[in-house]
């Protein structure tokens, strides 16, 4: 089994650390020399904020709606993803960085421990620690874990861990989900 680990809305998550005033609120952080957005708080992505956009074309959403504004950070976002990734990386004998915010988790040897008691515990773990929420997906290979990873960060139920287990599982994720969004598929080969 894989487990796909995924701070959500990382960039603005750590501003929020260190400004807990902004939890809540909408939050973007631009590019270099404040550009594009390069992150979305979820309250950003409501107000139709997209992914990408050049600021000047926002200025008025963001004057109207109170979107806060932050320049990129990059040494505060590497130090917190350090601190995610230390945290992460006492749960499992293994895993792989694959981002900044995001770990793909070697679950062998796994297989007599609840997985979701796990998941629970290890994002509970990481958002005490640091500060961070993050989202845990659980299945057999690393592009369900991709998907799974999804349904735990879009669905407040799952408590931030989504397992597909069971090919019943597998199935009703996969009918569920846009396939233009599946990690190794993408737009490109819809």
């Amino acid at each position: 089994m894989y487990g796909l680990f995924d701070c959500n809305n990382f960039y603005a998550s750590c501003e929020r650390v260190f400004n807990p005033s902004l939890i809540g609120k909408p939050i973007v952080v631009l590019s270099n020399n404040d550009g594009c957005v390069i992150a979305r708080s979820n309250e950003a992505k409501a107000l139709g904020v997209p992914m990408g956009e050049p600021a000047y074309k926002l200025k008025e959403l963001i004057e109207t709606q109170k979107i806060k504004v932050f320049s990129s950070n990059y040494t505060l976002y590497g130090d917190m993803s350090h601190r995610v990734m230390t945290t992460v990386a006492s749960f499992v004998p293994e895993m792989e960085i694959y981002s900044i915010d995001e770990a793909f988790l070697h679950l062998n040897g796994f297989e007599q421990i609840d997985l979701k008691q796990f998941g629970e515990k290890l994002v509970n773990t990481t958002k005490r620690n640091t500060g961070i929420p993050v989202s845990l997906g659980i299945a057999s290979t690393k592009t369900l874990a991709k998907v799974a990873n999804k349904f735990a960060k879009k669905y407040p139920n799952y408590k931030s861990v989504c397992i597909i287990d069971s090919e019943e599982k597998r199935e009703k994720a996969l009918k569920l989900f846009d396939i233009s969004d599946v990690w190794g598929i993408g737009r490109r080969y819809t």
